[in-house]
C-alpha cells in the first residue's frame, strides 16, 4: 500500500472520469479522492492530508455565479493556493484558478471554438514545461487572461493562454492532456452538437488526430505530474512498467521499437521470445 498521502480530485459531473491522468496518478503511487461539489460532495477544510489537487472541466463556465458550487469552488481554491500544495487545473479547472487570482474569463471575440486538436507553443518562460511544440486536444469555447503575478508557459494561436504557473507548485492548463481514445469517443457522441461551431473540428479529425498524437501527450503528462508532485524515481519505474507490457507484445509480433519516453532510462528493444500477450489502454 503507498505510503503517500491521496491527491485530491475535483470534477464536476457524476460521468466525469480523470481518464490518463488518474492512470499516471495511481501509476506513481498515488490514490484519488474523488469529489464532486455540483453534487453535493464537501471539499476538505484543508489540504493536510492530500498531497495535492487537480481540478477538472465541466460543461460549465468559471463566470456561473448561480450555481452555488462554482462560488464555493472559487473561495476554496484560494484555501488550496495558501497551502502552497501542487495545484492543477485543466480547462474549467485552470479558468476557475485564473478568476480566483484576479484575471478574467471569457468567450474569443469572434466567438471561436477549440475543440480537436491544436498545436501549443512553449513561451521562453516555459521551455522547461513545454521543451517543444505539442498537438493537445482543446474543448471549451471560453479563455483566461493572464493573472496578474503569473507566469504564461505555453501559447496558442486562437487562445493565447494555454498553461501558466502561479507561485511554485500551481498550474493552469487550458487543454485536456486526460484524454483517452475511449473518452474522445465518447465527448464526440455525446457533444456531436458542439462540433458545428466555428473552430471545431469534425469526429473523424478527432479520432485520427488522437491516433497520432495521443501518445506524445501521454509521455508528456507522465513526466510533468512526476515533476509537479516531486515523484521522478516512481516516475521512471512505472514508465519502464507500462513500457514492459508493450514490449512483449512487440516481442510477440516480431517488431523492433523503440521506447518513447523522456526518462533517462529508456532503451532500445530488441525482438525476442515473449508471451502471447497484450495489454490494452485507453
Amino acid at each position: 500500500m503507498s505510503s503517500n498521502p491521496p491527491v485530491l480530485v475535483v470534477v464536476h459531473q457524476a460521468t466525469s472520469n480523470p481518464g490518463r491522468v488518474g492512470e499516471v496518478l495511481r501509476d506513481l503511487g498515488f490514490a484519488l479522492d474523488i469529489r464532486c461539489p455540483a453534487l453535493g460532495h464537501p471539499l476538505p477544510a484543508n489540504l493536510d492530508r492530500h498531497s495535492g489537487t487537480v481540478v477538472f472541466g465541466g460543461p460549465m463556465s468559471a463566470n456561473d455565479d448561480h450555481l452555488d458550487f462554482i462560488g464555493q469552488e472559487l473561495d476554496w481554491i484560494a484555501l488550496a493556493l495558501a497551502a502552497d500544495k501542487p495545484y492543477l487545473g485543466i480547462c474549467l479547472g485552470a479558468q476557475l484558478l485564473a478568476r480566483t487570482l484576479g484575471a478574467s474569463v471569457t468567450a474569443h471575440p469572434t466567438g471561436q471554438r477549440e475543440i480537436g486538436y491544436y498545436p501549443i507553443l512553449p513561451t521562453p518562460a516555459g521551455q522547461e514545461l513545454l521543451p517543444g511544440p505539442l498537438m493537445v486536444y482543446q474543448w471549451h469555447q471560453e479563455g483566461f487572461t493572464l493573472p496578474t503575478g503569473s507566469h504564461l508557459l505555453a501559447t496558442g494561436p486562437t487562445f493565447p493562454h494555454q498553461a501558466f504557473r502561479y507561485g511554485r507548485r500551481a498550474y493552469g492548463l487550458q487543454f485536456h492532456p486526460e484524454i483517452t481514445a475511449a473518452m474522445v469517443n465518447h465527448w464526440t457522441t455525446e457533444g456531436a452538437d458542439q462540433l458545428a461551431h466555428a473552430g471545431a473540428q469534425g469526429r473523424a479529425y478527432h479520432l485520427s488526430q488522437h491516433r497520432l498524437y495521443g501518445a506524445a501527450v501521454e509521455r508528456w503528462l507522465r513526466q510533468f505530474l512526476a515533476e509537479w508532485l516531486g515523484a521522478t524515481a516512481q516516475a521512471e519505474a512505472a514508465w519502464g512498467e507500462h513500457h514492459s507490457r508493450y514490449a512483449r507484445h512487440c516481442r510477440a509480433q516480431g517488431a523492433e521499437i523503440l521506447v518513447p519516453s523522456r526518462f533517462p532510462n529508456a532503451s532500445r528493444i530488441a525482438p525476442g521470445p515473449g508471451p502471447q500477450t497484450m495489454t490494452e489502454t485507453g
